[in-house]
């Protein structure tokens, strides 16, 4: 990867104080460690997140999950495995019904009360933000926007598909005591008679063309039959070809912004300032134009290049989605090398009965799983992190094939394993290996990196020249939460 030399600088805060917590109100019940990212690769934000770390904008946070009210585990979807639920597939014919007829449903949402895949208690940061000078001539590269090499749009591209319409007729009320007769044979599903129909039309073909019977028998036929539609098949269908109302998806980069990005931002927040206005009812003054900037605009990631990555890149970029001409709703996304990161989502108010907020997660699965032909190792879908006890932040669980990570030794564990564990106790530890630990455990503080005096060294060197208080067990708190590979890459910025 490659957009200048880049490397990661960091400063470090402990996780002592409480604060309040979004999903059981607890006001001084949720802990976090956290840490303000002045610059960061995304390999080591990639790093990070599976050591369960997450940002918002430029602060990178990690619960202590032990110890705070509502635990929050990293989950991750295996997209490429991915097959939508009942559910998805009535979002995806909701938005088909909308775009083709302009029917708008009566209902609000589809039963996913937060529909943004990144709550996670609110937007929240720092107790301060730090600006400090850590510019010298080591990082000065790092810190330069490349702004010139930014691919200006990349705009997710759907096939021109015809609709499949639903078939089935009205259901019937059967008659109070009368049920089926024995006599007749068992009524059979529509779609199995018309598989039925369509294998028997398919041997008289054959044996009409000279072909052995004995080859009509081959089960081919009815196991490829029965191969169930891939979810870009179902998003095809949701997007006719001569719509009422059209909806386009374009990936823009945020960071740094490209001309798109520049060109639609006020669009973009106007639609942000509605959403958190009515759906979190906040008063008009607080969802600031600064305020976007620095949770949704401002991002640490640089921007950086690959011959066998994404066409785009990696780094942090806004989806959204146009409906006729202005956006209706944005999700604010980090590509990185294995996996797609949802961070927020946002929509305009007026269309929330479209569910836009599960219609996103599902674009964005087949946004990773577009990304993955041109990045094979790119094939993981990050929804942010699953809290078991609030009920109404298990949706994230529908999105299967899907993993939680263990909080003890940073692997990822079938969710399915997880659950029982979770409803036993909040925290838990989902290795059941006993004797598995850390394989990134801190083993040698003295080769965490720090940058002292706009000088990088490690930390046995540094412990050497530093003058005033022993900073040794915050460094080694830090350095064991990031883990020794991590230490070893990121700079951790010292005053």
């Amino acid at each position: 990867m490659a957009a200048g030399s880049s490397c990661t600088i960091v400063e470090y805060f402990g996780g002592d104080d409480g604060y309040r917590c979004g999903y059981c109100k607890n006001e001084q019940g949720n802990f976090s460690h956290g840490m303000w990212s002045h610059a960061m690769t995304v390999q080591d934000y990639q790093d990070l997140i599976d050591r369960g770390w997450r940002r918002s904008g430029k602060y990178v946070y990690k619960p202590i999950m032990n110890k705070t009210c509502c635990p929050q585990y990293t989950i991750r979807c295996h997209a490429l495995n991915f097959q939508p639920s009942k559910t998805h597939k009535k979002i995806l014919k909701k938005m088909s019904k909308f775009l083709s007829k302009g029917e708008m449903p009566t209902e609000q949402g589809d039963g996913e009360p937060m529909d943004s895949l990144c709550e996670e208690g609110g937007l929240h940061g720092p107790a301060k933000v730090c600006h400090s000078e850590v510019a010298s001539p080591v990082v000065t590269a790092i810190l330069t926007e490349a702004a010139d090499t930014t691919p200006a749009e990349f705009e997710t591209a759907r096939k021109d598909t015809v609709s499949v319409p639903d078939v089935r007729g009205p259901e019937t009320t059967p008659k109070p005591g009368v049920g089926a007769d024995p006599g007749r044979p068992l009524c059979r599903k529509a779609k199995e008679l018309r598989k039925a129909r369509r294998l028997q039309k398919e041997q008289k073909r054959q044996v009409g063309g000279g072909v052995p019977a004995s080859v009509t028998s081959n089960p081919a036929t009815p196991i490829q039959l029965n191969q169930p539609k891939a979810l870009e098949e179902f998003i095809n269908e949701s997007l006719p070809d001569s719509p009422l109302h059209r909806l386009e998806v374009r990936l823009v980069r945020s960071n740094p912004p490209s001309s798109q990005f520049k060109a639609s931002f006020d669009a973009s927040y106007q639609v942000y300032k509605l959403y958190q206005m009515a759906i979190h009812h906040d008063p008009p003054d607080k969802p600031t134009e600064s305020q976007f900037r620095r949770f949704l605009c401002d991002s640490p990631l640089e921007m950086e290049t690959s011959p066998d990555g994404p066409a785009a890149g990696y780094g942090s970029f806004h989806q959204q989605y146009w409906l006729d001409g202005r956006i209706v709703a944005v999700g604010v996304v980090d590509v990185l090398p294995t996996c797609v990161s949802s961070v927020y989502l946002y929509y305009h108010p007026d269309f929330a009965s479209l569910s836009l907020g599960s219609y996103s997660a599902l674009r964005e699965v087949a946004f990773t799983r577009q990304l993955q032909k041109q990045s094979p190792k790119l094939c993981f879908y990050y929804l942010g992190f699953y809290i078991h006890s609030c009920n109404k932040m298990r949706y994230k669980g529908q999105y299967q094939p899907s993993d939680l990570l263990c909080p003890e030794t940073y692997v990822f564990v079938p969710i399915e394993r997880c659950i029982p564990s979770l409803e036993q106790t909040h925290y838990a530890r989902f290795n059941q290996d006993p004797n598995a630990g850390d394989t990134h455990v801190l083993k040698d503080l003295g080769r965490a990196l720090v940058l002292y005096r706009r000088t990088v060294m490690p930390y046995a060197a540094y412990a050497r020249k530093r003058k005033g208080s022993n900073d040794e067990m915050e460094v080694a708190q830090y350095a064991g939460l990031v883990g020794q590979v991590c230490a070893e890459r990121i700079l951790l910025y010292r005053a």
